[in-house]
């Protein structure tokens, strides 16, 4: 059989959005996906459907695995013939013992490629406003591991060379370790006020950032209750933090926000998310598909075929529109065919999405839900008109039974099926429990009945009262109904019922609860 090969990739920090180009690729490209906690669990959704999931880190059940382990575990999968990726947290040439690994790769004379990655050494000081050269103060730096316990650090680390070699010194994994750093940083000359930083979970959500001085920072980091992971900064260069923090002012800074909607749906909710400073978590419990069955499909070619005769298309979502089109396309339907027709739009995506295929909406309420539609239509249609309404298999009734009792004639398709979706997810039902989910967003109506039955199938008994501590974000109040039904607390419902409307009402909450 012949060898597969080994990817040795740094993930970065903590932002799954700061693992490198070539680094992606690897992972888009592996069988197999070798990973502890710090590499970020979301970075494993680009892994391909069918690429097995190795978690070497510590579970509740079993401890870390050894790294003689990992080091064997790579090599034998190597040798069945898969392409694998270790999938290490910062950059696997930096505290990463990507040497022990790589070395027995070599042994066994499999093909292996180390890919660097964005070091915590550099990242975490960066987000926390900390650069960690500057012209003026410090023209190099030093990177030193504070992992090990006082006798080995005095034995690893030349106190008296380290302390003043560089202008900025940064220490990795010294968090417990930090009254015995100063103390020794002091003591081989470096001022009692020289300032002093400490940035924990950097990148994350949890970012949460001490100042001080050699002198008190122990003190502080105790009052402040920090726990690792966490980066330790010393420096004059910590002094830039007072006017260059900036990620920790955007508006969203410090949530966690879960999104449940369809990966291929939730592109703009994530990128609104991210802008503004919030960790956007995706758990997508719906995904869309084409009707499979027979009646299905003949009922949308029969409806197509008689495309002359419509007087309206009521088009309610972006899916509506994108797989209506899709089924012109497989039944060579010319949309020209429809010249009769006026076209109707609910909500501006929807709009948007039939602009893209070069069709403006004739009628577009200013309520985006169906009752709004029917606002706007009762002085524009009248009785034995024929309409159109492509939809989803799950969409209410209430446009079709409202138009018919108005005598128009309304032929409903299922134009694409939503059906439940249950991420491989090892990590959300313990975020929950810890408090590390902020905000639940939820589109549809379908996106809340669905993920309280994915937590169930995750092991979670009581999803609603799992829940409860969270803050409950529905786009519109159909929805915010159906998830008050199933026993949820909904805190945030915009005016309007669209994704930037729905982010703007997030940024508003925020700043009540802050009290800004």
């Amino acid at each position: 059989m012949e060898k597969g090969k080994v990817y040795l990739v740094g993930a970065g920090p903590g932002d799954p959005k700061l693992i490198t180009v070539r680094g992606l690729e690897a992972l888009k490209r592996s069988d197999v996906v070798v990973f502890d906690r710090l590499a970020g669990p979301q970075l494993l959704n680009h892994a391909k459907p069918d690429a097995e999931r190795i978690y070497v880190g510590k579970l509740p059940d079993r401890h870390t695995m050894k790294q003689e382990d990992i080091n064997q575990l790579l090599v034998d999968l190597a040798l069945q013939g898969k392409t694998v990726i270790r999938l290490k947290g910062g950059d696997p040439t930096v505290f990463g013992r990507v040497g022990e690994e790589a070395d027995l790769l070599q042994k066994n004379g499999i093909i292996y490629e180390i890919i660097p990655g964005i070091t915590s050494a550099i990242a975490v000081p960066a987000y926390a406003g900390i650069p960690v050269t500057h012209r003026d103060w410090a023209s190099s730096f030093s990177v030193i591991t504070g992992h090990e316990s006082p006798d080995k650090l005095d034995h690893s680390i030349y106190w008296d060379k380290v302390t003043n070699a560089t202008g900025t010194l940064v220490f990795l994994m010294g968090v417990a370790k930090i009254a015995y750093i100063s103390e020794q940083l002091i003591k081989h000359g470096r001022s009692p006020e020289t300032p002093v930083a400490l940035v924990q979970w950097g990148t994350r959500a949890e970012q949460k950032t001490v100042v001080g001085t050699l002198s008190d920072i122990d003190e502080r980091v105790k009052a402040a209750n920090l726990k690792p992971p966490a980066v330790i900064i010393v420096g004059d260069v910590v002094r830039q933090r007072e006017t260059l923090s900036w990620v920790e002012k955007k508006p969203l800074f410090g949530q966690r926000i879960l999104i449940t909607r369809a990966r291929s749906q939730a592109s703009d909710l994530l990128a609104k998310i991210d802008d503004l400073g919030g960790e956007a978590y995706e758990f997508p419990v719906i995904e869309t598909k084409l009707p499979e069955q027979a009646e299905q499909l003949q009922a949308i070619e029969r409806a197509l075929s008689q495309a002359e005769a419509y007087d309206w298309i009521m088009l309610t979502s972006v899916n509506g529109v994108e797989y209506f089109f899709h089924w012109l396309d497989h039944y060579e339907v010319d949309v020209r065919r429809f010249h009769k027709a006026k076209f109707a739009a609910v909500g501006p995506k929807t709009a948007e999405a039939l602009r893209a295929r070069g069709i403006r909406a004739d009628l577009m309420p200013e309520s985006f839900i169906a009752e709004g539609l029917l606002d706007s239509l009762k002085d524009k249609i009248s009785p034995n008109q024929l309409a159109l309404l492509p939809r989803g298999d799950l969409a209410r009734e209430t446009l079709s039974k409202e138009l018919r009792a108005q005598g128009v004639q309304a032929v409903e398709i299922d134009v694409y099926q939503t059906v439940m979706s249950v991420p491989k997810d090892l990590w959300l039902p313990e975020m929950l429990a810890n408090g590390e989910i902020h905000v639940i967003t939820f589109t549809s109506s379908s996106t809340v009945i669905n993920l309280l039955e994915a937590l169930r199938q995750l092991g979670v008994r009581n999803p609603a009262e799992a829940l409860q501590n969270i803050e409950i974000a529905c786009i519109g109040p159909i929805t915010a109904k159906t998830a008050e039904e199933n026993g949820l607390t909904v805190t945030v419902v915009p005016d309007k019922y669209t994704i930037d409307a729905l982010v703007e009402a997030l940024v508003d909450r925020r700043r009540m609860t802050k009290g800004d």
